[in-house]
C-alpha cells in the first residue's frame, strides 16, 4: 500500500482520510503543532504514536515538508531533523525524485538488533553477569531448537564445526567463532524475536569468552567438541542430553569469568 497522506487544503482530502480507519475526520489534520523546546523529538513522538495506533502503516507517504512545517508549526529545519530521526530508527525511508518523499516503514529484524546492541554495548555489563544471562536464555530455547531444528540447519552446524576443528588445528580458532555458533544455535529456532536478541548479544557475548579466555587459553578444544555434542543430541531429539552438554559447556565460562572478579 502507498497512501499519500496528503495536507488538508488539498482537493484529496484531509491527511488519512483516504483507506485508515483511524484517520482523522474530514477537516482534521493527523499532526498538532508542538512547542519549540524539543520539537524536533515532539515531532517524532506524534508520528510513533500514530505508527502505534495504526493511523500510519506501512507505505503511507507524508506530507512534504513544507505541509509538516504548516501543520507542526516549526521550521524546515526542525521538520528535517525529525525525519533524519525517524529514518534512523527505520520508521520511515526517505526516497528523491518525483515520486520521492518520507514514506512509513517497518523497522527490520537487523536495526532494531543493531539498536539493542548499541544499549547492551554502552551499559556496565560484567562478564560474569552476562555468563549468568545466557545460562537463562540459551539453556532455554535447547527444547525449541531440538523440536525446530532442520536437516539444513544440522548440515549448517556441522559444517561451522568442522571448520573450528580445522581453525583449532592451524592454531587459528578464535571467540568469535565460539559466538557465532551460539548465534547459528539460536537461529535454529526459527522465531525471529530470539534470533533479534541473540544478535543484540553478540558484543557482550563475545566480551564473556574473550575474559573467560584469559584464564583458561585452552578453553577453546573443549568448546568445540562440546558443540559437536550438541549438534549430535539435537539430531537425536534429545532434548535432556542437550541441554545437559550446554549447562555444562556454559557454567564452566561462568566459573572462568567469575575468577577475574
Amino acid at each position: 500500500m502507498n497512501r499519500h497522506l496528503a495536507s488538508t487544503s488539498t482537493v484529496d482530502g484531509p491527511i488519512g482520510a483516504s483507506t485508515s480507519a483511524g484517520a482523522a475526520p474530514a477537516g482534521e489534520s493527523l499532526f498538532t503543532a508542538v512547542s519549540l523546546g524539543r520539537a524536533s523529538q515532539a515531532i517524532v513522538e506524534q508520528i510513533r504514536t500514530l505508527l502505534h495506533d495504526g493511523r500510519l502503516t506501512p507505505g503511507d507517504r507524508l506530507p512534504s515538508e513544507r505541509e509538516l512545517c504548516q501543520q507542526f508549526g516549526v521550521s524546515r529545519v526542525t521538520v528535517r531533523e525529525a525525519l533524519r530521526i525517524l529514518e534512523t530508527g527505520g520508521l520511515i525511508t526517505i526516497k528523491v525524485g518525483a515520486r520521492g518523499g518520507a514514506f512509513v516503514t517497518s523497522p527490520t529484524s537487523d536495526q532494531v538488533g543493531a539498536g539493542l546492541a548499541d544499549l547492551m554495548s554502552l551499559s556496565p555489563l560484567t562478564s560474569a553477569e552476562v555468563t549468568e544471562a545466557r545460562l537463562v536464555f540459551e539453556l532455554g530455547i535447547v527444547p525449541l531448537v531440538v523440536e525446530r531444528a532442520t536437516e539444513a540447519d544440522l548440515n549448517s552446524l556441522r559444517q561451522m564445526t568442522d571448520e573450528h576443528l580445522k581453525a583449532l588445528k592451524a592454531g587459528k580458532y578464535t571467540m568469535d567463532m565460539s559466538a557465532d555458533f551460539h548465534t547459528a544455535v539460536a537461529a535454529c529456532t526459527h522465531n525471529s524475536a530470539i534470533e533479534m536478541l541473540v544478535q543484540s548479544f553478540h558484543g557482550p557475548l563475545l566480551m564473556s569468552l574473550l575474559e573467560a579466555k584469559t584464564v583458561a587459553p585452552l578453553m577453546g578444544r573443549t568448546g568445540v567438541v562440546e558443540h559437536v555434542a550438541f549438534i549430535d543430541a539435537i539430531a537425536a531429539k534429545d532434548t535432556d542430553k542437550a541441554q545437559e552438554i550446554m549447562r555444562t559447556h556454559l557454567e564452566r565460562t561462568a566459573k572462568r569469568v567469575g575468577k577475574t572478579r
